[in-house]
């Protein structure tokens, strides 16, 4: 059996447009950083992207094939659908774990102990982040959850609300008692950190950070180490909110792609 680990991308951010081929660092994209560091993941076998079909995210398929890195196109809004198309072609594929393609510097660490908990304990699907009103501890970047093929499929096939197609999970967690859920946490509380890639200020955060900590490899740790050596490294995007699952995006009126 294997895991397989789905990074959800297009370029068609609302905030910052074609923010995952961005450079994080110099001929470097958020992209490839992120498809990186899920690659030292002891837990998944394989990483695939998921895009769409649309014209412009033909960059990011030249990409793909430029770092090898295998790819499946589809439903722009569709995301649940994405997801099931990544993992149709292999059939011995029984865990799944979703990622964002903002996000360059999840934890493959934090990937394996995801993982392994959704196999220790028999769950249906673990996560390190719900929406709210859930609460959070991890920073805001290193978000991951995993399930098993036979809880996304289910939610494939029953899943009929637009926000739960669009962002992949929904449909699992506001079914608790259908679904084993386990949700893991931190020891202390680091949801004020923001790592991820949503807007310009995020970006030059990243960067910030890049630069700052280095050559990979490194972990999350390391990451937190640099923030709070250099409590400044923060102040563009400090208090930035997420996007809720169900907040609409402005330009197409539809519930905003967790793409973004």
């Amino acid at each position: 059996m294997t895991s397989l680990g789905v990074v959800q991308a297009r370029m068609g951010s609302s905030r910052l447009p074609g923010k995952v081929l961005l450079d994080l660092a110099p001929g470097e994209s958020v992209l490839e950083r992120v498809c990186q560091r899920l690659g030292r993941s002891t837990a998944l076998d394989r990483v695939i992207v998921a895009t769409t079909r649309h014209p412009d995210d033909d960059a990011i398929e030249r990409l793909c094939h430029r770092i090898g890195v295998d790819l499946v196109r589809g439903d722009t809004h569709d995301v649940l659908d994405r997801y099931v198309q990544a993992i149709s072609g292999d059939p011995d594929c029984d865990v799944v774990v979703r990622v964002t393609a903002d996000c360059p510097f999840v934890d493959p660490e934090t990937v394996d102990s995801l993982v392994d908990t959704l196999k220790r304990e028999g769950a249906d699907y673990v996560s390190n982040r719900l929406p709210p009103p859930y609460r959070r501890t991890y920073p805001v970047g290193l978000d991951v959850e995993a399930c098993t093929r036979e809880a996304l499929e289910r939610a494939w096939k029953l899943a009929k609300q637009a926000h739960q197609r669009e962002h992949v999970t929904p449909f699992l967690y506001e079914n608790p008692d259908d679904f084993r859920i386990r949700i893991v946490d931190l020891p202390e509380d680091l949801s004020e950190h923001r790592w991820t890639v949503d807007t310009a200020d995020d970006l030059e955060v990243a960067r910030r950070l890049a630069k700052a900590i280095g050559p990979e490899p490194f972990g999350w740790r390391k990451v937190l180490e640099v923030v709070l050596e250099n409590p400044g490294i923060e102040a563009p995007n400090r208090g930035h909110q997420q996007k809720l699952v169900t907040e609409t995006d402005e330009r197409s009126g539809s519930p905003n792609s967790a793409d973004q």
